[in-house]
């Protein structure tokens, strides 16, 4: 009998194949109607749009909504950077909310990573509309962890 071993992906491969369908997409994706749709060397993007059921009690989208979109292409970011058989979790994150986002609006959310190293990754993200308006920034740090 014989053994296959696959080669394991770099965080860049691992992006282009869930973008090509040929990877598992993250759950949170479909619950919040995002994806990401774009992967460089260090940015990646989502598109997503915010619907009735993420609203906050006044009717405009939860903070939650622009963090989760925010915090997944900024940690993605910092995941396209990363050599096969390393892991990262985001430590921390903030988010600016400039305005809010209209329902039924897809917007895209750009992750750029700034730094990333043995122990640490740091990335920026934006959020905007189709005409370039801006919705919210962010930045993240994530630790990196080498697999043993």
């Amino acid at each position: 009998m014989t053994e296959t071993t696959e080669k394991p992906l770099s965080g860049l491969e691992l992006l282009r194949a869930m973008i090509a369908g040929k990877g598992r997409a993250p759950a949170i994706s479909a619950t919040l109607n995002f994806k990401a749709v774009a992967v460089e060397d260090g940015v990646v993007t989502f598109a997503g749009t915010p619907l009735e059921g993420f609203t906050n009690p006044i009717g405009t989208v939860h903070g939650g909504w622009y963090g989760a979109i925010l915090d997944s292409c900024m940690a993605c970011a910092i995941l396209s950077k990363l050599p096969a058989d390393t892991h990262y979790t985001t430590l921390e994150y903030k988010v600016n909310v400039i305005r809010p986002i209209p329902l039924g609006t897809e917007v895209t959310a750009t992750g750029t990573a700034q730094h990333v190293g043995r122990s640490t990754g740091v990335a920026v993200g934006e959020i905007r509309d189709s005409d370039g308006r801006l919705y919210a920034t962010g930045s993240t740090t994530c630790i990196v962890m080498q697999q043993r």
